[in-house]
């Protein structure tokens, strides 16, 4: 066996890994993006560009607002200014995710961000407590996620007309099953159940008062707050550091 075949055995091992632990997430995205591409033909736009949304902004939280405010003729700032404040929480995701993806070339890692969704933080965060997570892992977990978001934008838009009303049936609930059960794998996390809480109560009231889409970025805030206001030894900072 050739050198490079053995070299190239752990890129694909670690790259099929990343796509075993995807096919939850797009099972669960499908109707999503489904509905996406419904909703964006029924609001003026055509299948193509509707997929282009899909292929270039690949959020599925943002694209719903901004094909609702589309809908509503809302003026051009508006509809930057709440897309920026649904994709706040991705700031904070790059910022988490960075110091995994260092070793990276930027090309590499310019990829990896413009791929990062929730799903692909959580499950990145999950995996860097076992392995560093590689860049083929990272692609097996990142690229059929992307494909198929786009695929079935496509199929949503193409066939709206005949997609049954998914909030009736519940679908619509899957994606948020699915998010609380990446949360949950924090658990063990020092001040998870904190956070968690607090994070909730700021949204909650969040949506009550100023209303959507900034709950999300005000509860995100509100956890981020108060992590750093915690002294070092109920955050875990510096304590395995100390130890060794």
């Amino acid at each position: 066996m050739s050198a490079q075949a053995i070299t190239a055995s752990p890129t694909r091992s670690e790259f099929l890994d990343g796509v075993r632990v995807s096919v939850p997430v797009f099972v669960a995205s499908a109707p999503f993006a489904m509905l996406f591409g419904a909703l964006a033909v029924d609001n003026g736009f055509s299948v193509f560009e509707a997929v282009l949304m899909s292929a270039m902004v690949f959020g599925g939280a943002s694209q719903l607002v901004g094909i609702e405010l589309f809908g509503h003729h809302a003026a051009g700032w508006l509809i930057v200014l709440s897309i920026f404040a649904v994709n706040f929480r991705h700031v904070l995701y790059s910022a988490a995710v960075g110091r995994y993806l260092a070793p990276w070339t930027k090309p590499q890692q310019g990829v990896a961000y413009f791929l990062l969704t929730d799903p692909q933080y959580a499950l990145t965060e999950t995996r860097a407590l076992r392995h560093q997570p590689s860049f083929a892992w990272y692609m097996g977990l990142a690229l059929p996620m992307y494909a198929l978001w786009v695929v079935n934008t496509g199929i949503g838009a193409w066939f709206g007309t005949l997609i049954p009303d998914m909030t009736a049936l519940g679908i619509d609930f899957l994606l948020p099953i699915y998010f609380l059960g990446l949360v949950m794998d924090f658990r063990q996390r020092p001040l998870w159940l904190p956070i968690v809480a607090i994070s909730a109560v700021a949204s909650v009231v969040a949506y009550r008062t100023v209303g959507s889409p900034w709950h999300v970025t005000i509860g995100g805030l509100a956890g981020v707050a108060l992590a750093v206001i915690m002294p070092p030894r109920f955050s875990g900072v510096g304590v395995a550091e100390a130890k060794a």
